[in-house]
């Protein structure tokens, strides 16, 4: 989205992300799948040369359990709230206020947003990096006991009654 785009009373966008944009999306992300990918973003002005994006990114994610393996699908659901602006010529051209809140600006490149990077980047953001099925518990293998060893006849000895 260019800025020249968006009015002064800004701008309602929803994404609805097409099969082969899930599919590609899942790839990038390592998921199984992707059977839903949305966003739902309002873009307004913020001064005079940058954009506020804010919104919400939804999507079912096919992934796979990591207790079972078996497939699962999750939901997600990220809030963002960004501000973008023209990338700064020099850092010594800034006055830095100690107090304040010095998050930079996500860089506004030649008065454009990708809205689409944006949900992927908040997508992957959001997904679980270990999911589990709903009850699913690890339960370690039981240990067996080694049977011998270097130091087992050392360790009979030691349990032997002396007389």
């Amino acid at each position: 989205m260019r800025i020249e785009d968006v009015p002064e009373t800004g701008r309602h966008v929803v994404l609805t992300a097409d099969e082969r944009t899930r599919q590609a999306t899942a790839a990038v992300a390592g998921l199984r799948g992707l059977p839903r990918l949305e966003a739902s973003f309002d873009v307004v002005r913020s001064g005079s040369d940058g954009l506020r994006v804010s919104g919400q990114v939804s999507a079912t994610v096919g992934q796979t359990c990591v207790v079972t393996l078996d497939p699962i699908e999750n939901e997600i659901t990220e809030t963002l709230d960004l501000v973008f602006k023209p990338p700064r010529a020099a850092v010594s051209d800034v006055a830095v206020d100690a107090g304040a809140d010095n998050e930079e600006p996500e860089p506004l490149i030649d008065g454009t947003v990708d809205l689409g990077a944006v949900a992927t980047e908040f997508l992957i953001l959001g997904i679980d990096p270990y999911p589990r099925k709903p009850g699913a518990v690890f339960e370690p293998p039981a240990r067996e006991q080694p049977a011998g060893g270097a130091f087992a006849a050392l360790a009979a000895l030691q349990r032997k009654p002396r007389n």
